[in-house]
C-alpha cells in the first residue's frame, strides 16, 4: 500500500494550468476510469440539510431535534410506519426525483461518452444511468436507493421500490407533479405542514415476501447488505474491464477462466476520482493509487473539496484539483 504523501503537490502549478493539464490527460486517454463519491453528488445539488431538508423534514426535525436529514435516517422511530414515513420522503427526492444540478452529470458524460470508460462509484443516487452513461459501464458498489431487501436477509434478491414509495409519499398528502414531489400549500403559499402526516398506512409497510420479515433498503452499512444478482454481473464487468486492459491489482471476476482476459495493454490509463472521501477509501481510492503507481502507462487525477492528498510515488503522473466538481467539469469542457 502506498502511504507516502506530497502534500505540497500544488506549490507553483496555477490551477488553469492543472485544468489545462488534465483536459490533455482526458484526450490522449485511451481508456478512462471514473472512480465517484459522495463529492459528485453534492455538486450536483444533492444537499442533506439547510433549505432542502426544511423543505421536506421540517416537521421531523421539529418533533425529534435532528437538524439534517442524513442523522434523520438513522433515527430510531417507534414504529415502522414513521420510519417509512421518513424514508420514503428520502428515497424519492434522492432516487426519483430530477437531479437539483444535472448539467453536473451531463457535462461530465459529455466529456467522456466517446472514450473507452468505465464508472465504479459509492453513491446510491443512481444519477449516473438517469443521465445516459451506459449501464453496463457501471457498479454501484454501495447499493441503491431504489432497491428493497429483506432485512435478515433470507435470500439474495433485491426489489425495485419506486411504486411502494410513490404511494408512501402521497398517502402522506404530498403530490406528485412530474418528477418533482410536492408538499400541500396555505393560501399565503407556505408549506401546509398540518396538511402533512409523519406516518404511512399499515398495509404500505414492506415485509419480505419470501420470510415474512420486514424489508429495509439495500444500502450496504452491515453484514446485511445483499449484493442480489445485478451486482454480481455489475463487479464481473468491472473486473473483466479491468483485466482486458492489463491491470491485475483489483478486480471482481465472473468466473475461474478470467485469467484468460489479461493481455497486454499499451493504451494510456487515466484514473479519475470525482469527490471520493476518506470514509471508504479502500473501495476507490487506494486503488486508484496502486493501479496508477502499478501502470506505468497512466495517470492519477482527482477533483475534490478536501485538502491534497497525492502519494509520492505518482506525483509525477498526476493532478489534483480542489473546488467544486461541477465548476470543474464545466470549464474542462469548455477546452478544446
Amino acid at each position: 500500500m502506498i502511504n507516502a504523501f506530497n502534500n505540497n503537490y500544488k506549490q507553483g502549478d496555477k490551477f488553469t494550468d492543472k485544468i489545462i493539464r488534465l483536459k490533455n490527460e482526458i484526450n490522449g486517454a485511451d481508456a478512462i476510469i471514473i472512480g465517484a463519491g459522495a463529492g459528485l453528488s453534492t455538486s450536483a445539488g444533492y444537499e442533506y440539510s439547510g433549505d432542502r431538508f426544511k423543505k421536506y423534514f421540517l416537521d421531523f426535525s421539529g418533533k425529534y431535534g435532528f437538524q439534517d436529514a442524513y442523522a434523520g435516517g438513522f433515527y430510531p422511530y417507534s414504529t415502522p410506519e414513521e420510519t417509512w414515513a421518513f424514508w420514503s420522503r428520502y428515497i424519492f427526492i434522492n432516487r426519483y426525483m430530477c437531479i437539483p444540478k444535472p448539467d453536473v452529470y451531463t457535462d461530465l458524460l459529455n466529456l467522456v461518452k466517446d472514450k473507452d470508460y468505465f464508472v465504479i462509484t459509492t453513491n446510491v443516487d443512481h444519477c449516473f444511468q438517469r443521465s445516459g452513461f451506459d449501464k453496463n459501464r457501471l457498479f454501484y458498489t454501495q447499493g441503491d436507493y431504489g432497491l428493497f431487501q429483506c432485512s435478515e436477509p433470507c435470500h439474495r434478491k433485491t426489489y425495485v421500490n419506486d411504486e411502494t414509495v410513490r404511494k408512501m409519499v402521497i398517502s402522506q398528502g404530498y403530490s406528485i407533479k412530474g418528477d418533482i414531489l410536492e408538499p400541500p400549500s396555505s393560501e399565503n403559499g407556505e408549506i401546509a405542514w398540518d396538511h402533512l402526516k409523519m406516518t404511512i398506512p399499515s398495509d404500505l409497510v414492506p415485509f419480505c415476501p419470501v420470510c415474512g420479515k420486514p424489508m429495509s433498503m439495500n444500502l450496504r452499512s452491515d453484514g446485511t447488505f445483499v449484493e442480489d444478482e445485478g451486482w454480481h454481473e455489475a463487479a464481473g464487468r468491472y473486473g473483466d474491464y479491468l483485466a482486458s486492459h492489463g491491470i491485475k491489482s483489483f478486480g471482481y471476476f465472473t468466473s475461474d477462466s478470467d485469467a484468460e482476459l489479461f493481455r497486454e495493454y499499451n493504451g494510456k490509463i487515466l484514473f479519475w476520482e470525482l469527490g471520493v472521501g476518506f470514509n471508504t477509501p479502500g473501495i476507490i481510492k487506494y486503488p486508484f493509487w496502486k493501479m496508477t503507481k502499478d501502470s506505468n502507462n497512466s495517470f492519477y487525477a482527482c477533483i475534490n473539496m478536501d485538502e491534497e492528498y497525492i502519494p509520492n510515488e505518482i506525483s509525477d503522473r498526476s493532478v489534483y484539483l480542489n473546488g467544486d466538481i461541477g465548476e470543474i467539469i464545466k470549464r474542462l469542457g469548455s477546452i478544446e
